[in-house]
C-alpha cells in the first residue's frame, strides 16, 4: 500500500501500487498540470551560478589527478 500527500493541494491519497497512481506524486491530473504550469511560468527555479561565471574562481579545490 502506498500512502502519500499531494505537494500541491496537500490532499492525502493512497493506492496499492504505482500502477494505481498514474499521477504520483500528485493526487491527480489537475495538480500535476498546476505543477507543470509553475515550472513553465518560472515560479520554480534551480539554483545555479550566474551566466558567464568562471567555475574555477568559485571553487578553491585542487585539480583532480589522473
Amino acid at each position: 500500500m502506498i500512502q502519500a500527500r499531494c505537494p500541491i493541494c496537500d490532499r492525502e491519497f493512497a493506492g496499492e501500487s504505482l500502477r494505481d497512481l498514474p499521477d504520483h506524486p500528485f493526487c491527480g491530473e489537475r495538480c500535476r498540470r498546476i505543477d507543470m504550469g509553475r515550472w513553465l511560468d518560472g515560479r520554480y527555479a534551480l539554483p545555479a551560478a550566474p551566466a558567464g561565471a568562471d567555475s574555477d574562481e568559485e571553487y578553491d579545490s585542487e585539480p583532480l589527478s589522473p
